[in-house]
Formats: C-alpha cells, sequence, structure tokens
C-alpha cells in the first residue's frame, strides 16, 4: 500500500496545477477517473484569458496569473469586445462602474471605434466596452505543462481510477479505487470538477452546494470567414460570445443549464439558439456546424472558487467551484492553494491575493 501526503482528486487543469506547485514540498498522488486527464471541463474550454471574466473578485487571480502565462507563451494576445445596442447603455456603464479600481484595463468605445475593431457587426451595436488584453489561451499546452512538472517532480498519476471509498484513518485518509488498488495519504483534495459534492460526501464532509451548469460552443463554417484579427466579442446582456479559431467561428449562447455530473453533450436547441443570436449580430450565412460540444462548468452558490482546508472534516481539502475561470487562474489559484495546505508564507504571485474570500469556511 503506497503512502503520499496528499491525494488529488482530479487531474484536469485543477488538479494538475496544484499536484505540480505541491510536488516540490510533498509526496503527491493525482486519481483521475478517467482514461486520460483533462477529459471534461479542461478538454472543452473556449480558451480565452479575459480579465473581467468571472466578477470582480476573481480578476486578482486573473491579473496574478497573467505573467506565468505571457512568459511561458501560453497566450496570445486578441483583445475583447462586449459589445451592446442603444438599449444597454446603462449595462455598458454599470460594467465600467463595476470593475472600476479593479487593475483590468478597459474604456467604452463609440460605434465608430467599434466598427474598427469587428467591421461587420450590424449598426444597431452602437457601443462597448474594450478589453485589449484579454488573449487566447493554449489549454492543451497549459494542462501538459503541469501535468510534465508534475511528472518531474516526482507526482504519481493513476488514470481509470475513480474513488470508491475514503475513510478517515490513523490521521490521515484510507483510499479505495474501483480497481480495487488502495493508497494512504495525509491529506485529501478535492479537485474533482462538477463531482466535487459527489467526492465530498463520499468523504464524510458537507457538500457545499457546487453546482454543475452545462455550456454549449459550436464551431461554424461561415461566408464570409471571420477576420483571424476579429476579438472576442461577447454580448454585455450575456447573450452569446464568438472568436475565430483557425478561419473558422467558435460560438456560444452563453449558457448554463443545470446539470448532473456526467460527460457533457450540447443540446440541438441550444445549438439552434446560438446560431439565431449569431444572426442578430452580423450578417454572416452559416455554411455548416462542423463541430458541436458542451462542458460543466461548477459553481458554488456565491459564484465564487472554493479553496483550501474544509472547517469541519480534519485533512480534508478543496479546489473546486472554478466556474469558467479556472483555466485562466490556473497559476494563482494553484500556487494559493498549496500555500494554504503547506502552511506557507505568500510569494510574489499571490501576496495581493485574499484568500478569505475563497475559504470552504464563508458557507458556514
Amino acid at each position: 500500500m503506497s503512502t503520499f501526503d496528499f491525494a488529488i482528486v482530479g487531474a484536469g487543469m485543477a488538479g494538475a496545477s496544484l499536484a505540480a506547485e505541491l510536488a516540490p514540498h510533498a509526496w503527491v498522488l493525482l486519481l483521475e477517473a478517467e482514461e486520460r486527464p483533462g477529459y471534461h471541463a479542461t478538454g472543452r474550454s473556449a480558451a480565452f484569458w479575459e480579465e473581467c471574466y468571472g466578477g470582480p473578485e476573481i480578476v486578482p487571480l486573473t491579473l496574478a496569473s497573467g505573467p506565468y502565462l505571457r512568459e511561458r507563451g501560453f497566450l496570445t494576445q486578441r483583445g475583447a469586445l462586449y459589445i451592446g445596442r442603444e438599449q444597454d447603455s446603462a449595462l455598458l456603464r454599470g460594467f465600467l462602474d463595476r470593475f472600476s479600481g479593479t487593475g483590468a484595463t478597459i474604456e467604452l468605445l463609440d460605434r465608430e471605434a467599434v466598427v474598427a475593431k469587428a467591421p461587420d457587426l450590424l449598426a444597431e451595436w452602437q457601443a462597448a466596452i474594450w478589453e485589449p488584453a484579454c488573449s487566447d489561451i493554449d489549454v492543451a499546452g497549459l494542462h501538459a505543462h503541469y501535468l510534465a512538472l508534475g511528472r518531474e517532480r516526482g507526482v504519481r498519476l493513476e488514470t481509470r481510477a475513480r474513488l470508491t471509498a475514503a475513510a478517515q484513518h490513523d490521521g490521515g485518509w484510507a483510499l479505495r479505487t474501483e480497481r480495487g488498488e488502495t493508497f494512504v495519504a495525509g491529506t485529501l483534495v478535492n479537485a474533482a470538477g462538477a463531482w466535487a459534492d459527489e467526492l465530498a460526501r463520499l468523504a464524510g464532509a458537507r457538500p457545499l452546494g457546487i453546482s454543475p451548469l452545462r455550456r454549449t460552443v459550436i464551431q461554424l463554417r461561415t461566408d464570409p470567414a471571420p477576420p483571424a484579427d476579429l476579438p472576442l466579442v461577447l454580448d454585455i446582456a450575456g447573450g452569446f460570445y464568438f472568436k475565430p479559431e483557425a478561419g473558422k467561428l467558435w460560438l456560444s449562447p452563453n449558457d448554463e443549464v443545470p446539470s448532473a455530473p456526467c460527460d457533457a453533450a450540447p443540446e440541438e436547441l441550444d445549438v439552434a439558439e446560438a446560431i439565431e443570436r449569431l444572426s442578430q449580430v452580423v450578417d454572416w450565412r452559416v455554411e455548416a456546424v462542423e463541430h458541436r460540444w458542451a462542458g460543466l462548468r461548477s459553481f458554488a452558490p456565491d459564484r465564487l472558487p472554493v479553496y483550501g482546508f474544509d472547517p469541519q472534516v480534519e485533512g480534508f481539502a478543496w479546489f473546486a467551484g472554478q466556474g469558467g475561470y479556472g483555466i485562466q487562474t490556473a497559476p494563482a489559484a494553484a500556487r494559493l492553494t498549496a500555500q494554504l495546505l503547506l502552511g506557507q508564507e505568500r510569494d510574489a504571485m499571490t501576496e495581493g491575493l485574499d484568500a478569505a474570500l475563497y475559504a470552504p469556511g464563508r458557507f458556514g
């Protein structure tokens, strides 16, 4: 029976990044239920780093992660436009007010400036919030980076290792997988994404109400093809977003459909809704839906992530509830959580982060 300091359940971006951060200081086991890491939310990301995504409380994590991602070549600058019509003027102003003072770089553009960046927008789209720093993320590259870093640092990765039993034993945890393998770990870390509350129940911890919400993305072939330098375009009212990808268009209706934890699949109604919304933004002909997929974005009740030790169950920790921003915040989130679990001091990346915002104990 193998013994570890930490057993992390889930080898998507969350688990892989945290394992890599913990590994220089501890023996780490990474348990993945699927045949390969990153099969669920990580492998289905819309792949952008956007300073305001997730709200003002997420901005510090995003900004703190930016240098790590840029310096290692995982970001390609694109820019983002939150577009609005005349009736959306209050939403645009509210957006500016909401993110004022967060450190995000944003400005309000009039129609002329908007068309200079997205010339095919229909006339009714009169203004936009411009975010110049928005970038595409090489999600697969980042995930592979953390898995490789963990491997170099001694992380043991077990795939097809769905956890079936977790019992406290001698100040730690006795763990068993569906293949009958057994492990012992001092701390059990919940990085199980959509399955986070299920894992909590298995370990005897109180579920926090982390809810999976389905998000649909489709790849379209359009005539004309979207300009390669088109920014990420988002509806200020939350109805859609789209961006170019290798000559095609990635489009989402920005849906959030409650779902049980599962291998998510897109619904035809959501695909049709996305295309209908696109027709109200640009006059492009959709020639084909080339690909469609869906992923589960998991949120705590207050829509903030959950990092740190459970306040009631000793040796049980959370790294979950990261919604749709878990990729873009991975470096800072993993570094902060590793420091919390190891009892370490903050460093330059994490010194400006308020860990209390994300603590499991905030739910009482």
